[in-house]
């Protein structure tokens, strides 16, 4: 899992990428490809 700055430029490398809140940090999860999985803060 990387930890960016930026979640939008992620979430465009993959169609099935969704942001989500957890906690009070924001992830990027891909069901299909489990690969592009990313946190912020």
């Amino acid at each position: 899992m990387k930890v960016v700055n930026s979640l939008r430029s992620l979430k465009k490398r993959h169609r099935d990428c969704r942001v989500v809140r957890r906690k009070g940090r924001v992830y990027v999860i891909n069901k299909t490809q489990r690969k592009f999985k990313a946190r912020q803060g």
